[in-house]
């Protein structure tokens, strides 16, 4: 797949996890997500996709995403990297995912949220 329309597929799907539609649902939450997902949330908590799927899909948002790059770690990996705004707590973080391709099909299998001053 070329770098331009795999970065597009992947922002695609980053930005599909932002909404409340897909956060409040478990069904697309699990089509989204790796069966052996797992988050550092900017919150602190180790979240799992196995042990809490329901927490995930209670945390309702409006973020504005930027800055997106993905970094090809193997034709079935990579990473991506990007900053995001919280509108609804006025803060801003920097994140990281590792998708994985399983089966033809994108799948995040790990996230990490760091919080940030806004000048950063």
């Amino acid at each position: 797949m070329a770098y331009k329309s795999l970065k597009e597929q992947l922002l695609q799907l980053e930005e599909k996890l932002l909404k409340p539609e897909i956060r409040t649902s478990k069904e697309e939450l699990s089509n989204l997500l790796a069966d052996n997902f797992f988050e550092f949330g900017s919150s602190g908590k180790v979240l799992y996709k196995d042990e809490n799927i329901g927490e995930m899909s209670l945390s309702v948002v409006q973020m504005k995403l930027s800055d997106f790059e993905i970094h090809p770690m193997s034709e079935e990996i990579v990473l991506t990297t990007y900053r995001i705004y919280n509108e609804m707590n006025n803060e801003h973080s920097l994140r990281s995912s590792i998708w994985k391709l399983i089966d033809g099909h994108w799948k995040m299998h790990f996230h990490q949220g760091t919080k940030i001053t806004s000048s950063l």
